[in-house]
This record gives structure tokens, C-alpha cells and sequence, in this order.
């Protein structure tokens, strides 16, 4: 029989029982509850997470802690960490977006990182729906307070509207940190008789048991789960992070965790369980901001603003002197066993008393999968005819809200506190952050194709990592790392499992071939209305990091120069299925998508970043969303530059159409703007590295885009294309 407050199986009620050879009580059936959701334990997931690489010479600290870290030299690192709050914010959108972006600068914090800048990749159902305006706005509003208000920089992200996103919006968040690698510290216990503290934010009844409602699909009776969402307090965060981050370099902190999902429960479990240690604690030392709480809210709790240190008892006075001057409140609440037992007392009286690992360590699920009937249905559709006016289609591409300038969400968050960001938001295809302590950069960008992925596992998420490695050597950076965010249904349905392998098969397959490690990630599932059993598109969400060694080698996508020749690295195909092209102007979702050839991926991703190096190079942009006529119309406008641009040079599959040579949105692909005086350089660069290159028009004084075709033209006026992009969104936002 399977307790009342209790979401597991009858399977895990037994195994449980059977383990521990007696029945838990209440507070302990919570615990395991939280413990062994998917949210918490990846008990569904983890045999294909295993699958993706995560070592090499740049990885210090791979997946299984609270960030990954990574060597870019000279003594410091870079911490990297990806994170979902897709249920809260679908519930409370304010609330549960500033709440992601609070726990994820605390995972930072925890690896001894200082939080230098924010990511987000955000979904929303259509944008002439205002219920998803309203979570729109608030979504956005949530992030900018929260980050605004710690000083931490919002320098990157995506937006993208679809109608699988209406019910169930997707919020992920990314964090960088920048950390002295003699300074990084692990999330698990070290030494037997270390103390234990709880620093920061009061514990109260906000957010408990967050990660069950997380793991679980939304329905009509959601709303009242509304205390499950936690509440921020961004002052809190921001003293937080200035207390823990001086504790960490004066060298006294030996361990940190954030009580995020889960809260005290997952903390200490897996801080044991991953120390192979064991801890004994007495919660009613810790500071309560309501009356009468009892154990199982104290231990379920995940009010925010909140982190547990374990230090050396010889450093306890420092520390406390620490927290007393930022006016912190804190309490000893117990140490480090070597019993492998979680250990918990209330009043003196123990109410917990559970196995580590057992509580930590859920068993692995073992799912089923069946590919679903849509994937044959969808690619064989038949081919819309071609527009008649193209130049229209252009237009209305660079107006559709999935395309069009993003400028009114960025412009909500503050990008250049912290005096860090060289590229900023829509200056190129990612952002560019300076690291004056070594005299380097790194880029960072976030990326994901949820139509794509919905076609085809496989590729779509191979493609993700693609796309994301393109944008950034595009600005000059070569990759180093990634985090993935895996937005999924109920793993459940044997159709969803199978899109959630062929993922990871995919994307697993891309990362070994580049040589790109994953140093963290997150699964989301239970991303689906429970009413009518609509699951959101599959959406693979990466965040990777690259390093540029000389600010000399900074690009961004605006054209610099009349006269300068623009070109394509790569080659188009007959690739229009999961296309914006299809989507918007056609209204149709199918076809055949891109596929993953991770050797043209290396080819062309090496004549970049090498022409780049040696300066033949002078602007980059890859091509993604809208295809080649929108990457040039994009590199126009924000240089506001014309263009002349002759399709019959781009390099492509024989017999193509000319919306297929336009609007294509296959992978490997860049333009890039060259000097005149190089192109016999990059053109046997090119030749050298086995990349497809074709010279394709040159940039004009004439403000316009042109595009030519056999016996056709395509002319856009340059004003009338910024005038479509910039205000394509912001019409669906009240005119903000």
C-alpha cells in the first residue's frame, strides 16, 4: 500500500520497505518523496545521460556536482550551469523565474564561483494568445528584478513561440561563473567532524515539496499548487553571495551546496551520500520565519536564498564573523558523521534516521519506447508551391516573432553591470565577456530547436549542440564545453521516452565527434497538460562556453564595409522541414529537417575560426532560423549596409528550389563578410580544411538587400526590412 502524501510506485514503496526493513514514518516517506522524483533523482534519465562525454584537459569538474568547471588557463576556470523552472512559472510566472535564476547563482556560489553572467532560453505558446503575453512579461520581469538586483548580468538568450508552449512554458536558465581554480570546492563532504551551516534566508513553508509538483504534469488542480513555487529575495541573494564568496577565498569554506530543489533534504543526502559520509543534524537551530513548523516542512522546505557550508571547527569564529558583518542570519545546525546515515533531530528527539545512499541514490527506471506514428506521417508531406512574391516572404520571415529582434526583452535586463560585456545582446551570435585577470574573453550562447528536435530526435539535438559550437566561433571563440537542459513529456509514454533516447543517441554522437565535453545539465519532464495530454515539442536546450585568447579576434555580425565580399561556408540542402519558412508562411510543421554531419560541422567550423585567426574574417553570422536570405538580411540591417547577394553561387544539392536555397535551415553553415584583398586566402583555407565555400555577392553602398536567381530579382528596401524585424515582436506586446 502506498502512504497517502506519497507519489512513488508501489514498486519503490516496497523496495524502500525491504531496504530499510521496517516502514519510514512520515517525515521519512517525505524525504524519500522528494528524493526519488525524477526531478531530483534522473532515476528515468541516467542511463542515457551516461552516455555524453565529460572529460578533457579543460574539464575540472564534470557532471554530479552543483556546476561543471573548466580550465581556460593561467589559474582560473570557468563554472557552467544549466537549470528548468518550466512548473513554477507556468503557475507563477514572476516568482518562479526570479526563483531560477536565485538558485542557479547559488550553484555557482557553490562550486566557489563568482556569478559573472546570465542565459536564458525561454517558450511560450503564441504570442496572439495574452495569456502567454502575460506569462511573457512576467517571465522577463521576474528574471530582470532578480538579476538586476544582484548585479549580475543578463548577456544572452532566445525566445521562441510555439503552440505545444501555451500551457506548459519552458524557463531555462544559465549561469557563468569565474572562479580561481586554487579556490573551487566540491558539493559533498570531505572530513569527518566538519560542522555544518545553514547561512542566508529564513525557512519557511514556501516552495515545499517543489520538486514532486515539478515532476508531475500540469492539470486543472495545479493552480492550488501554487505554494509549492518559491518566493525570492534578491537583497538576501545578493549579501549571500558576497558573504559566501569571502568566506571561499579566505579559504574556510571545505564544502557548499545550495538548498534548492528538495531543500535541506536534498542537501545533506547528497552532500553524504556523494561524500560517502553520513551527518547528524538538529533542525529546530535553524531560523524559522513561521510558528509551529514541523520537521517534515522544515526538511521539504525550499524557501529561497538559502546554502549549507561545512567548514573545519577551527575556522568557526572567522566565518561567524563573516556572516554577522553582511548581517546574515546562520546557524550550526550539526557535522559530518562516519556513519553513512542521515541523521536528523528535532528538540533532541531523532525523527529521521535513513541510510544515505538509499535516500540519495533512487533505483533506475527502465522505460519503454515506441516511436511515434507523426515522425513518417510529418517528413513525407507534400511541398508547398513557392510564393509569388518573395520579397513579401522575406518580410514577413523577418516579422514572425520567432525571428524578428528580441530587442524588447533584453532591453529589460541590465547587460553590462559588471563591466565585463564586450558583445552584448544582438550584436552577434553570443555574447562576449571580458577576463581582465588572465587578458581574455569567453563567449557564451544558448540554443535549442524545438521543431527540429519534434522531426527528429536524433539530429535536432545533435543540431542543438551544432548550432551552438556555430555561434560561437562565429564571434571569434573556440568551444570548450557544454550544459544541456532536456525539456520533455511524461517519460512515461513509451512515444516520449523514445523522442527523450533519440536525443541523447544524438546529441551524444555530435559531442563525441567535436570533441565537446557536457559538464552538467538537467532533465525537465512532465512538461504536458494533463487535460489533454498535449506535451510540449521535445526541446534540447544547450548552454556551451567557448575561449578567445585575443581580443583582436572578436567578430560580431553587422557588416563593416562597402565593398567587402560576403560568402558561405557550408552547403544548403533540400532541408526546409521544422523551418521557420514552413512554419510561418505556410503554417505547416513537417517535411524533411536538417541532418547532423558533424565532419562538415568540423570543416566549416575550422575555416572560420582559423580565417577569423588570421584575419581574412571581418563579421560572422551562422545560419539557423529563416535560412541563408535571413542571416544576410539580419547582418544588413544591423550594419545597416546593403547587399547584393547571387543564389547560383551558394554552394547546394543539385536541382534546388529558390525557396529552398533561401529559406533552408541546414546545419554547418555561416556567412561570413571577407576583404577583397583575402579571398584567395580564405578560398585555399578553405580548400585546406575540405569546407564547402562560395563567394555570393559582395556588400553595396545601396540600402537594400538584393537577391538574384537566374532571370529573377528579390529587392527589399533596407528601412522597410529593420522596420519588420525590430517592431515584428513587439506589436504582439502592446506596442512596449
Amino acid at each position: 500500500m502506498i502512504p497517502e502524501h506519497v507519489s512513488l510506485t508501489e514498486e519503490e514503496v516496497k523496495y524502500i520497505r525491504e531496504k530499510l526493513g521496517r516502514e519510514p514514518n512520515f517525515v521519512e516517506w517525505g524525504m524519500f518523496d522528494v528524493m526519488w522524483s525524477e526531478h531530483i533523482s534522473y532515476k528515468s534519465s541516467k542511463p542515457l545521460i551516461k552516455l555524453l562525454p565529460t572529460e578533457s584537459k579543460y574539464v575540472i569538474v564534470g557532471p554530479g556536482q552543483d556546476a561543471g568547471v573548466i580550465d581556460i588557463g593561467d589559474g582560473y576556470a570557468i563554472v557552467l550551469k544549466i537549470e528548468s523552472h518550466n512548473h513554477p512559472s507556468a503557475i507563477d510566472p514572476y516568482n518562479g523565474a526570479a526563483t531560477g535564476v536565485g538558485g542557479i547563482i547559488r550553484d555557482i556560489l557553490a562550486m566557489g564561483g563568482k556569478p559573472i553572467a546570465l542565459l536564458d532560453s525561454l517558450r511560450f505558446g503564441p504570442p496572439s494568445d495574452p495569456h502567454c503575453v502575460w506569462l511573457l512579461k512576467n517571465v522577463v520581469r521576474g528574471i530582470a528584478d532578480y538579476g538586476n538586483c544582484i548585479g549580475v548580468p543578463t548577456v544572452a538568450g532566445e525566445v521562441e513561440f510555439d503552440e505545444s508552449f501555451r500551457i506548459n512554458c519552458l524557463v531555462n536558465v544559465g549561469c557563468v561563473g569565474l572562479a580561481r581554480k586554487d579556490r573551487i570546492i566540491p558539493s559533498k563532504f570531505i572530513d569527518v567532524g566538519d560542522l555544518i551551516i545553514v547561512v542566508g534566508g529564513s525557512t519557511g513553508r514556501d516552495g515545499i515539496r517543489g520538486a514532486s509538483f515539478a515532476s508531475k504534469t500540469l492539470g486543472p488542480e495545479s493552480e492550488s499548487d501554487r505554494p509549492a513555487v518559491q518566493v525570492g529575495d534578491p537583497f538576501t541573494e545578493k549579501l549571500l553571495m558576497d558573504a559566501v564568496l569571502e568566506a571561499i577565498e579566505a579559504g574556510y569554506v571545505k564544502a557548499a551546496k545550495d538548498l534548492g530543489g528538495g531543500g535541506l533534504t536534498c542537501a545533506i543526502s547528497e552532500m553524504a551520500a556523494d561524500g560517502d559520509k553520513g551527518v547528524e543534524i538538529e533542525i529546530s537551530k535553524l531560523h524559522l520565519r513561521e510558528e509551529g513548523m514541523t520537521p517534515y516542512e522544515i526538511m521539504l522546505s525550499e524557501s529561497q536564498e538559502r546554502m549549507l557550508l561545512s567548514i573545519d571547527p577551527r575556522h568557526l569564529k572567522n566565518v561567524e564573523k563573516i556572516f554577522k558583518k553582511y548581517d546574515l542570519p546562520y546557524a550550526v545546525i550539526g557535522k559530518v558523521t562516519d556513519t553513512k546515515r542521515v541523521v536528523v533531530k528535532f528538540n533532541g528527539e531523532i525523527v529521521v534516521d535513513l541510510p544515505a545512499k538509499l535516500l540519495a541514490k533512487a533505483p533506475v527506471i527502465r522505460r519503454r519506447t515506441k516511436k511515434p506514428n507523426y515522425i513518417d506521417e510529418l517528413r513525407n508531406i507534400k511541398k508547398p508551391d513557392i510564393p509569388e512574391d518573395l520579397s513579401d516572404t522575406l518580410l514577413k520571415l523577418l516579422s514572425s516573432p520567432n525571428i524578428a529582434s528580441k530587442s524588447w526583452v533584453y532591453e529589460q535586463y541590465d547587460h553590462e553591470v559588471g563591466i565585463r560585456t564586450v558583445i552584448k545582446p544582438g550584436q552577434g551570435d553570443a555574447a562576449v565577456l571580458r577576463i581582465p585577470e588572465i587578458n581574455k574573453a569567453v563567449a557564451i550562447t544558448i540554443d535549442g530547436n524545438s521543431k527540429h528536435t519534434y522531426l527528429d530526435p536524433y539530429n535536432g539535438a545533435a543540431g542543438s549542440l551544432a548550432e551552438a559550437c556555430r555561434n560561437l566561433v562565429s564571434v571569434g571563440a573556440k568551444p570548450l564545453a557544454f550544459v544541456d537542459e532536456a525539456n520533455f513529456g511524461n517519460p512515461e509514454k513509451p512515444e516520449v521516452f523514445w523522442q527523450f533516447s533519440q536525443a541523447f543517441h544524438g546529441l551524444s554522437m555530435m559531442a563525441r565527434s567535436l570533441g565537446i565535453p557536457c559538464v552538467g545539465g538537467k532533465v525537465s519532464f512532465y512538461n504536458e497538460d494533463e487535460a489533454t495530454g498535449t506535451a510540449v515539442k521535445p526541446t534540447m536546450v544547450i548552454a556551451a562556453v567557448g575561449l578567445i585568447e585575443s581580443y583582436e579576434w572578436i567578430r560580431t555580425m553587422n557588416l563593416k564595409q562597402e565593398g567587402n565580399l560576403i560568402a558561405v561556408v557550408g552547403i544548403t540542402r533540400n532541408e526546409l522541414g521544422g523551418s521557420e519558412y514552413y512554419y510561418w508562411i505556410h503554417k505547416i510543421i513537417g517535411g524533411r529537417p536538417p541532418t547532423a554531419d558533424p565532419e562538415l560541422e568540423k570543416s566549416s567550423m575550422r575555416v572560420v575560426l582559423e580565417g577569423i585567426r588570421r584575419g581574412y574574417i571581418v563579421s560572422a553570422h551562422d545560419v539557423s532560423h529563416g535560412g541563408l536570405a535571413v542571416s544576410i538580411a539580419e547582418m544588413a540591417i544591423k550594419g545597416n549596409k546593403g547587399v547584393i547577394i547571387d543564389l547560383d553561387k551558394v554552394p547546394r544539392e543539385k536541382n534546388l528550389r529558390i525557396d529552398e536555397i533561401m529559406f533552408s535551415e541546414s546545419y554547418a553553415r555561416y556567412v561570413i563578410e571577407i576583404r577583397r584583398t583575402t579571398i584567395n586566402e580564405i578560398t585555399r583555407l578553405a580548400r585546406e580544411t575540405g569546407a564547402f565555400l562560395g563567394i555570393i555577392g559582395e556588400v553595396t553602398e545601396d540600402k537594400s538587400i538584393r537577391i538574384l536567381h537566374k532571370d529573377r530579382e528579390i529587392v527589399i528596401d533596407l528601412r522597410d526590412a529593420r522596420d519588420a524585424f525590430e517592431n515584428g515582436l513587439r506589436k504582439y506586446l502592446g506596442g512596449v
